[in-house]
């Protein structure tokens, strides 16, 4: 799991935020952003708004499952930010993985 780069300054985040391109779904909000190495850098978010501690861990936990079955397809060289939404944690990680794609397949980076 080493080769698997986390996003962990908040002016990454800030940044993607600001001026990365979004992608909305019901269950996970996408960002991505072009980043000058030939890295796929990954962050993701849970709010208090998806639930207590637990249901932010189950949404972390399954995001990043999804993300690692999806990383090989991907085109390198872009950060993205994963948010949690309200309904993350009550989902399997095959949904978490459909909204990926389809966010991804939209960026034109799969």
């Amino acid at each position: 799991m080493s080769d698997y780069i986390t996003l962990k300054e908040n002016r990454d985040f800030s940044r993607l935020y600001h001026k990365g391109k979004c992608f909305v779904s019901p269950v996970l909000v996408t960002y991505i952003m072009k980043n000058k190495s030939n890295n796929l850098r990954f962050g993701i978010t849970t709010g208090k708004k998806t639930g207590n501690a637990v249901k932010r861990s189950r949404s972390r936990r399954i995001i990043r499952a999804a993300y690692y079955e999806l990383y090989g397809n991907i085109k390198p060289g872009y950060d993205f930010v994963f948010v949690a939404r309200g309904k993350t944690p009550f989902v399997k990680s095959s949904d978490i993985k459909e909204a990926m794609k389809k966010a991804f397949s939209e960026a034109g980076l799969l």
